[in-house]
């Protein structure tokens, strides 16, 4: 197949620090071509694809401080209609920004949305509802509740390469990766650290809409002892991190759609514990891959119990679960499904 992947373009493909849908479509593009597909990858111009690659701008827009987002965007969508024929499917990665100009494209090429944020938002529901033609992937059953009336065609977890990470002993720290922002609750993990007795170290990007947030409510907590703020890091270094932790901290208070840090600890043999939003119950087995808890006190003695969880036996769920190869094979079978409708 003829296979055009359109990603965001705050990030590079894969991302150089934080990023998350940027890293899903890295992995998928780089699966789709060794199964032999001809792949064309829209994405920033730093990015680096087994893909052939077609960038709309330089860099990254978020570590090049472009100030207006959605110009490079609407320019992406005009190139890749322009080049329409090319294509047996396009894949877009970045919401609905594109839906006004696929609605009327919709003749020429057969095309697919996998959507990775959160749809419980205001005048979510209206969007979809107007563009309710337009065909969805979610990245997990919860994701999608919010919108039970969209033409979702199927829900595809996803997947890192199976050699990105490797099995870690662990140590005598936890470990915070992700966001700095009210739903990802670095108050709850430095919380359960400090109740625990353990030291706290925290991965994190700090986004300019939350640094309000950031100044008011995080640095005091950050000044403990305990806390060992290390900022952004790349995926070497959080590999690094995660191996050598203990457990993995996701005490997350939003519907969480999918939460990439989850599998990325498994993938390093290392528990998560998490709490029961979202996507959460989908990803750990409680009892196996982490635990999964309702509040404070029941995350405090999850930590006490993290003996009673196997390393290997986490790294062996993730690998039968979470693989890249196993992403992109869903994929395929919905691209065929879809063109199958389309003839």
């Amino acid at each position: 197949m003829r296979i055009a992947q359109l990603a965001p373009l705050a990030e590079s493909v894969p991302p150089k620090l934080y990023g998350g849908t940027e890293r899903v479509v890295a992995w998928l593009v780089d699966e789709l071509v060794e199964l032999g597909h001809d792949v064309t990858l829209f994405a920033s111009g730093d990015s680096c694809s087994r893909a052939r690659l077609i960038a709309p701008c330089e860099r990254a827009l978020r570590l090049a401080r472009i100030a207006d987002p959605l110009a490079p965007h609407y320019l992406m969508f005009e190139d890749v209609y322009r080049r329409v024929d090319q294509f047996d499917i396009i894949h877009f990665h970045v919401d609905y920004l594109h839906f006004p100009l696929s609605r009327r494209q919709s003749h020429a090429v057969t095309q697919l949305t996998t959507v990775h944020g959160r749809l419980d938002l205001p005048y979510i529901s209206r969007l979809y509802d107007e563009y309710r033609e337009m065909p969805l992937v979610s990245i997990s059953e919860s994701q999608r509740s919010p919108l039970p009336h969209a033409l979702w065609v199927s829900t595809v977890p996803h997947g890192i390469k199976l050699d990105l990470h490797r099995e870690g002993d662990g140590g005598s720290y936890l470990a915070f990766v992700g966001r700095v922002s009210p739903e990802k609750g670095l108050d709850r993990a430095i919380a359960i650290a400090e109740a625990t007795g353990y030291e706290l170290k925290v991965a994190a990007k700090i986004d300019p809409k939350d640094a309000a947030y950031y100044e008011s409510e995080i640095v005091p907590l950050m000044r403990k002892s305990h806390v060992d703020h290390l900022g952004e890091i790349d995926e070497v270094a959080k590999g690094v991190l995660m191996r050598g932790a203990r457990a993995v901290l996701f005490p997350v208070d939003w519907p969480e759609p999918f939460g990439m840090v989850m599998i990325e600890a498994l993938a390093c043999g290392t528990p998560v514990i998490a709490y029961r939003q979202g996507a959460v119950p989908e990803v750990i087995e409680d009892g196996v891959t982490g635990f999964i808890v309702d509040d404070l006190a029941e995350a405090i003695a999850a930590v006490d119990r993290l003996d009673e969880l196997s390393r290997h036996t986490i790294r062996e769920r993730f690998e039968a679960r979470f693989s890249s190869a196993r992403m992109a094979s869903e994929y395929v079978d919905i691209y065929r499904n879809l063109l199958g409708q389309a003839s």
